[in-house]
């Protein structure tokens, strides 16, 4: 285990453990430097006072804060301590290993080897009863690359117990991200088809308020008629409206979202020639339920919307629509009304225009491509999406 100090924006607990361990090894340190002065000098009363090694213990012990805080001027201090006195051994391969721990490699080599050249000189001059200097300098070399050794695994194992957290916590938080852009681009694409609904809900709506409006002189049960689809279309707007709301409100809720395709057509224009719009359809599919589900809901809403438009700017003028296309070619949608003229037409009911923008983006997200335009006095909106095989 690592001694380290505390430093930086470290976790509280890890801090505490910090100061922890530089007490205990502080501790630990300070009682074998007086053990070893007093085993120098119980073992050889020849060796005279111990006053030398008295104070080169209480300085190495002194150093140890400064060897905490930087370990290598620290550790070269007690590197020199450890040549005149076996007394600051014990700090100064606690020195070594710390430099192991928090350093490079090559400076751990370096402060070892002075460590080792430290203890050769110590053994000179002060050479150890009982084994031989070859001996004593060996044990000191495999002491101190053991210490390196140790201190340099440690230091890997930090670091890669560092860089495996950095991972976790930057895939947690990708993971996070990617989450709620899923969610935001759900959220926006449900949005999107509620719009389209209630766009077409509400132009049906318009448009049986204003018969009901120019025509007053129509017979009563025709306005009965009229006012009953009113009703009924009040009703679904806004519990589409409704959907729409508790989507925006509720950042886990999912809106019941419709899902018509292709194959829904029929109803859809059903609903328009109630309304009083001609439509006429052409279609040239054989299988639209062999359409893909995406491309259908897609296709589903590009008829909606150029409905919708006819019946905003071109109301109760004939609107032609046009499907055609197969598997392994495309699906071609082509719909068509005549301009109005002015007071030719019925009234018309006012719109922004996003309409077709985001049916442009739905359609290119498709895969498609959508034109729309006006020419020889009509309006032509065109439309085609990938029908694979």
């Amino acid at each position: 285990m690592s001694i380290q100090g505390s430093c930086g924006a470290e976790p509280a607990p890890e801090r505490f453990s910090g100061k922890v361990l530089a007490a205990g090894a502080t501790t630990g340190v300070c009682a074998l430097v007086a053990v070893t002065v007093w085993g120098v000098h119980a073992a050889d009363p020849a060796a005279g006072p111990p006053v030398l090694d008295l104070l080169a213990g209480l300085l190495g012990c002194a150093l140890l804060p400064v060897l905490m805080r930087r370990p290598v001027p620290g550790a070269l201090m007690l590197t020199v301590l450890a040549a005149l006195s076996p007394a600051a051994t014990p700090p100064a391969t606690l020195g070594a290993l710390l430099v192991a721990q928090r350093r490079p490699f090559p400076v751990a080599v370096a402060v070892a080897a002075a460590g080792v050249a430290a203890h050769a000189a110590q053994g000179l001059w002060r050479p150890s009863g009982g084994i031989s200097f070859a001996w004593w300098l060996l044990l000191i070399a495999v002491g101190y690359g053991a210490l390196v050794g140790w201190g340099a695994l440690t230091r890997v194992r930090r670091a890669l117990i560092d860089s495996l957290r950095e991972r976790a916590l930057r895939a947690e938080a990708e993971q996070g991200r990617r989450v709620a852009e899923a969610r935001m681009a759900e959220r926006t694409r449900i949005a999107r088809e509620m719009h389209d609904v209630l766009a077409h809900r509400l132009s049906l709506l318009a448009t049986y308020a204003g018969a009901l409006e120019y025509r007053p002189d129509a017979p009563p049960e025709q306005l009965s008629r009229a006012a009953g689809v009113v009703r009924e279309s009040v009703h679904q707007a806004l519990d589409e409206l409704r959907d729409v709301i508790g989507l925006l409100r509720d950042e886990e809720g999912d809106a019941q979202r419709p899902q018509p395709v292709l194959t829904d057509l029929p109803r859809l224009l059903d609903e328009a020639r109630d309304a009083g719009e001609p439509v006429r359809l052409r279609n040239e599919v054989a299988d639209p339920s062999a359409l893909p589900p995406s491309a259908g809901r897609t296709a589903y809403r590009v008829v909606q919307e150029g409905l919708t438009n006819a019946r905003k700017h071109a109301a109760g003028l004939p609107v032609q629509v046009v499907v055609a296309g197969g598997p392994g070619d495309r699906l071609d949608i082509d719909i068509r009304n005549p301009l109005p003229e002015d007071g030719a037409a019925g009234p018309s009911v006012p719109g922004t225009g996003t309409g077709l923008v985001g049916l442009t983006e739905r359609v290119r997200l498709a895969g498609g491509s959508l034109d729309h335009h006006a020419t020889g006095g009509e309006f032509r909106l065109h439309a085609w999406l990938p029908w694979p095989a």
